[in-house]
């Protein structure tokens, strides 16, 4: 059964060629098909559209008005898929909507998406930058990237890589107020904690064994890791800070990780999409691009 677009295509194409033959040739499909579907659309309109005999066609006046109504519905719904130069348009074209943490999002996937991007004209980027995780479905999120692996059926999640995080002070600090040797010794010691804006507390730092700290009294609070991992550096406090802010400068001695033997294991970063049908070739691209670069082989 052919839908109406099809059969308004072979008509026209009938209208124009005066023949259902070479309309046939024209579409390459078989002159029986051609056939069928004017029936069916004379069925439909309840008209004859060509009077027709073994010979020839001609088009009924009834078809005349059919077509050039139908010729310019047909032109509208082509330029949907034109260019103003009149050439196709790309398969990559539109928006594609991601999440991610803030600074993970200006680190790590901002060259990557850049990159995409260049490679594939018409794509356009919505990045939306936060530490709350985002409500996906809610927000018409295309692609998120966050810590945690995911259990909702729903979404389509790829673990690409896996991130420590470090109890971190500086070499003054430490001079000045020593260093932990138990995460309980962290109650009476400066601390930073990020802000969660969904409950209006802090997160609490996590160690080995589901063990947790959260600061009572903390000496820095932000809504925002880099300003968190800043005031660290300051010697302002100490911090829990993720590795991807925190590693050069532990390789730099500019902080010194402690509370070694409590730390937790490292969390998974995942990259992942909602499951809702069709998957558009941009938000693909986008996907698989953001999977290869941030994966640990990748790196």
């Amino acid at each position: 059964m052919l839908n109406r677009l099809e059969m308004l295509r072979i008509f026209m194409a009938a209208a124009e060629t005066g023949s259902f033959k070479q309309a046939a040739i024209q579409l390459g499909i078989s002159p029986q098909a051609v056939t069928r579907a004017i029936q069916e659309l004379e069925r439909l309109q309840g008209e004859m559209l060509f009077h027709r005999n073994t010979r020839q066609i001609r088009i009924t006046e009834f078809g005349e008005q059919l077509a050039s109504r139908a010729g310019d519905s047909l032109r509208q719904v082509d330029a949907l898929f034109a260019t103003e130069h009149g050439q196709q348009t790309s398969e990559f074209e539109g928006v594609v909507h991601l999440t991610a943490p803030k600074a993970l999002g200006r680190i790590g996937l901002l060259p990557v998406l850049a990159d995409i991007a260049m490679r594939h004209p018409g794509l356009r980027i919505d990045l939306n930058l936060s530490d709350t995780p985002a409500h996906v479905i809610d927000e018409r999120i295309d692609i998120g990237v966050r810590f945690g692996l995911l259990q909702d059926s729903r979404f389509v999640a790829r673990k690409v890589a896996k991130h420590a995080f470090h109890v971190v002070g500086t070499p003054g600090l430490i001079a000045r107020v020593g260093a932990p040797a138990h995460v309980r010794d962290l109650e009476s010691l400066p601390t930073t904690v990020m802000h969660d804006e969904t409950t209006g507390r802090g997160w609490p730092w996590l160690f080995r064994g589901g063990q947790r700290f959260t600061p009572a009294k903390p000496t820095f609070t932000s809504n925002d890791s880099e300003a968190e991992r800043d005031a660290v550096l300051s010697g302002l406090a100490f911090g829990q800070i993720a590795g991807f802010l925190a590693d050069s400068h532990i390789a730099a001695g500019e902080l010194v990780p402690l509370l070694q033997a409590f730390a937790p294991e490292p969390w998974d970063l995942c990259v992942y999409r909602p499951q809702r049908g069709p998957v558009p070739k941009r938000v693909r691209a986008v996907f698989d691009g953001l999977v290869k670069a941030l994966s640990d082989k990748g790196r």
